[in-house]
């Protein structure tokens, strides 16, 4: 159990302290004209090709249902960020135009049953064990689409109070930009079904690792927390067979420490049919990249509870969360404001901002946000996006998923006009 304690400190936490920050955005795709169908597969690889090498270097990838996935480089300040997505979201826009695919940036899916494309060894694999559990992790997988913030994870004098408010932060962040209020045609009852169902998928590896249910007593600690919560997971998959890249699923319940423990009782090759042993760091390292908690560390810390959002609230997004963690007054502010939220992820879910507790916290945050874009560094386009947000949303106890509802309730739309853009935003 050493080695694995050692590890996650080295991996996960170490080399921070440098302020940088990041956003992976992602979008639901449709064959243009066609909302129930799937974009191909042959059309993602198209897709890639002619994508190349996008002008701000962020790497292209895609999701299992087909969703497109934009990863920016890290970036000195939120200017520099704000800037290079958008450069390189305008670039994968127009590439998606030329081949007749439409973007979407909203959380769930809303018309479409739970549908792979994909056919990689991990997804196919990945697939296998959440069917064996229930429908949750097939529409995370397939049907999902996020904003995911990455920030520092700060000096190793900052990192405690980082982690935890981080996790504090969560459920604000969630009810705040929830934006997923559709299943299969018709209203779920849901602000965030996205976030909803994740947690619900498998809580081993999507239960927040701070302040909730399955929190261990040394969540304050944060290497000790995430290396506990990953002993305590159950293993999804592993690398079996003749080739390099096969992976098999692991469908009875085994935790990693349970496989640690008892090697002759551990996973079984398909291939061979023989147990295979003692896991290793790369056994590992691979088990981590198949947890997925709404605050995952990896060498920075990764914000998952935020769903897809148009421009420019991708922004508002990204800066709100920016700021709140790495600007000392700001942060201070907003830890007190979410002190009274923290573990409310299921009350973010359902109700966004019509919870009285989270909407007080969040225009408390949002606030703090406000104040600290200038020191931050934020672009003039990026604060002005924050304060029309602020405006629009939080001041009125609103997030993204009710105007979805409200289109839907006056012209029975699900989904928004394919522009990428908020369709207020002049």
């Amino acid at each position: 159990m050493d080695d694995v304690h050692r590890f996650v400190e080295e991996e996960c936490f170490a080399g921070g302290g440098d302020g940088r920050v990041g956003a992976e955005l992602e979008w639901l795709t449709f064959p243009s004209g066609d909302r129930q169908a799937r974009v191909e597969l042959a059309t993602l690889e198209a897709l890639a090709e002619a994508v190349g090498t996008l002008p701000a270097g962020s790497k292209l990838t895609f999701e299992p249902g087909g969703q497109v996935e934009l990863s920016s480089q890290p970036a000195a300040n939120l200017s520099s960020l704000t800037q290079a997505v958008a450069a390189d979201a305008l670039a994968l826009r127009q590439a998606l135009g030329r081949l007749g695919v439409e973007a979407s940036a909203m959380g769930l899916d809303p018309i479409r049953p739970d549908v792979r494309v994909l056919e990689g060894s991990r997804y196919v694999a990945m697939q296998a064990y959440f069917d064996s559990q229930g429908p949750a992790g097939g529409s995370m997988m397939c049907g999902t689409a996020s904003v995911q913030v990455n920030l520092d994870v700060g000096k190793p004098c900052d990192v405690v109070e980082r982690w935890a408010l981080a996790h504090a932060l969560g459920p604000v962040m969630a009810a705040a930009f929830a934006n997923s209020p559709f299943v299969m045609g018709a209203p779920s009852g849901l602000k965030s079904t996205r976030l909803a169902r994740c947690l619900a998928m498998d809580p081993t590896r999507t239960a927040p690792v701070a302040h909730g249910p399955r929190a261990g007593p040394s969540w304050q600690q944060p290497a000790a927390a995430w290396a506990d919560y990953a002993l305590r997971a159950r293993v999804m998959m592993i690398h079996a067979g003749s080739g390099a890249g096969e992976l098999q699923p692991v469908l009875e319940p085994l935790t990693f420490a349970d496989w640690m423990n008892r090697p002759a009782g551990g996973p079984v090759s398909v291939a061979t049919g023989t147990p295979l042993g003692y896991p290793n760091l790369d056994d590992l390292a691979y088990h981590l990249t198949t947890l997925f908690p709404p605050v995952r560390p990896k060498g920075w810390l990764e914000l998952r509870m935020i769903d897809a959002l148009p421009d420019p609230w991708w922004r508002v997004a990204t800066a709100v969360p920016a700021v709140l963690l790495g600007d000392p007054e700001a942060s201070g502010a907003a830890a007190r404001a979410a002190s009274h939220t923290a573990g409310r992820w299921s009350e973010a879910a359902r109700h966004g901002l019509g919870h009285p507790g989270l909407a007080s916290a969040a225009r408390h945050c949002f606030t703090a946000a406000l104040g600290g874009m200038e020191r931050a560094g934020a672009d003039a386009e990026t604060t002005d996006a924050c304060v029309a947000f602020e405006e629009r949303y939080v001041a009125r106890g609103r997030c993204p998923a009710d105007d979805l509802v409200e289109a839907w309730v006056a012209d029975g739309r699900l989904l928004p006009v394919a522009t990428g853009r908020e369709p207020s935003w002049a």
